[in-house]
């Protein structure tokens, strides 16, 4: 049974990337900051307490493959300075009907509260059985997001998560091609952007039996949609943030397994479908993937403080790089006791930075 589980599941991964493939090469992400530079949004964080906004272009170090590099443009921005858009997306696909109810309501909860009164414009996305579908317009009125949270239907599944491996394939088909549709749509629009997810994520199919199966071919198309992800993310000055809305009720299961595929890929050899999990996909963008607690409207509001005080830092990468070469960066700060908390890397695209 398992044997043909399998077969079911690349002959459905066959399906998913071609269409996933062409929606990204098709996005016109608007220009970065600086041209042909990478260009980094850095939160600088102590052990406790909101980001640091009072450091200057000499307190940073900036790593390109563990080599230093000179930093391009330097900028602190603090507060409203610049206007930040916030998807938030409900994921009824992989939550769960048992769950959908709380994460509705804490997710109410949030946008109700302060009178309605929100820092950033938010536009909501629901993924469904059907896809996702996001709201056109963004808005900082939080009472007319609820009321819209509201009107929207969920909780009526064709697909069951407790399905087993069949029910797996088609949320983690579904789940992968909606974050494509989505940064693809959000790297069109102008400025940064914050993506928040509340999913205990996708199923990650990875383990014994499975990677042992997979040919070249396969590695290689989760290899290029890897990179494009990565991509989309990065030209789009787009960082994403996972919610578990289970908390510790999901540590029995698979809270951490993604821990194991955070490490950034260099070669499609190495490619697994663990290295598209939601939260890897999130800490690699720069954001966090939040496992701990089920308190949404906390989780949210802590992602959201990261647009408190943050610095945009570009660098020139190098020269004599090949195409899909993956790049590691690290960002370092001067005072110890401080975290930067940036992407993790970036692929290589000549002409295309």
């Amino acid at each position: 049974m398992f044997k043909g589980a399998r077969l079911c599941f690349f002959s459905l991964v066959a399906l998913l990337y071609p269409a996933a493939v062409p929606a990204a090469q098709e996005a016109s992400p608007v220009t970065p900051i600086d041209a042909g530079m990478i260009n980094l949004d850095v939160v600088v964080t102590p052990k406790s307490g909101p980001p640091v906004s009072d450091l200057q272009q000499q307190d940073f170090t900036v790593l390109d493959n563990k080599v230093p590099q000179p930093i391009v443009s330097f900028r602190a921005v603090r507060g409203r300075e610049v206007p930040v858009e916030v998807v938030l997306v409900v994921d009824d696909v992989n939550t769960g009907i048992e769950s959908i109810a709380y994460e509705r309501s804490e997710i109410d909860k949030f946008l109700r509260a302060d009178g309605g009164q929100l820092a950033n414009p938010i536009a909501l996305a629901f993924l469904t059985d059907d896809g996702i579908k996001v709201q056109n317009d963004f808005s900082s009125d939080g009472n007319a997001l609820s009321a819209a949270l509201d009107q929207y239907s969920l909780g009526l599944h064709s697909i069951h998560r407790s399905g087993g491996i069949y029910s797996a394939i088609e949320r983690f088909e579904i789940s992968t091609k909606a974050l494509l549709q989505l940064a693809t749509r959000e790297a069109a629009r102008p400025g940064r952007k914050i993506i928040l997810w509340v999913s205990p994520g996708w199923p990650i199919l990875s383990g014994p039996g499975v990677e042992q199966q997979m040919d070249a071919k396969q590695e290689q198309r989760i290899f290029n949609d890897v990179v494009q992800a990565s991509t989309l993310l990065r030209q789009g000055r787009i960082t994403l943030y996972s919610i578990d809305p289970l908390g510790s009720a999901d540590f029995g299961g698979r809270a951490f397994r993604w821990e194991a595929y955070e490490k950034g890929i260099n070669k499609p050899s190495q490619a697994e479908w663990g290295d598209l999990a939601l939260q890897v996909i999130a800490t690699q963008s720069g954001g966090v993937a939040l496992t701990s607690s089920n308190d949404i409207t906390g989780s949210v509001r802590q992602c959201l403080v990261d647009m408190q005080a943050y610095y945009e830092i570009s660098f020139a990468p190098p020269l004599d790089q090949k195409r899909d070469q993956y790049h590691h960066i690290e960002v370092r700060v001067a005072d110890r006791k401080l975290t930067a908390r940036t992407r993790q890397g970036y692929y290589e695209q000549p002409g295309i930075h």
